[in-house]
């Protein structure tokens, strides 16, 4: 979830500049925020197309919380119901079984 949230920030944070007059100073921690992104999916052990299949399921989860929270767009049941299937998915990639 933490590398969501740091994707999603590293993203944010320039749309406030470019979309709504903000200061051009958020691009200091949007690339902080992407720096981390990067390193924290270094992190994970599993093959890297695994880990960047299941990673998509928690990223869906997690936009769908920040339209909620920080764009304060409440989600549609719609919205969830994509949430919960990206989690299902991810579930299934992340947790099947696999010979060593």
């Amino acid at each position: 979830m933490l590398t969501a949230l740091a994707e999603i920030a590293g993203c944010y944070l320039p749309q406030l500049w470019l979309n709504q007059g903000k200061t051009a100073w958020l691009l200091v921690p949007a690339v902080c925020c992407l720096a981390l992104f990067v390193w924290l999916l270094t992190l994970h052990p599993a093959a890297t197309g695994r880990v960047y299949a299941a990673y998509g399921g928690v990223y869906v989860a997690v936009a769908v919380v920040w339209l909620w929270r920080v764009d304060g767009v409440k989600p549609t049941v719609w919205d969830l119901t994509g949430a919960a299937i990206a989690i299902a998915g991810m579930a299934i990639i992340a947790f099947a079984p696999r010979q060593s």
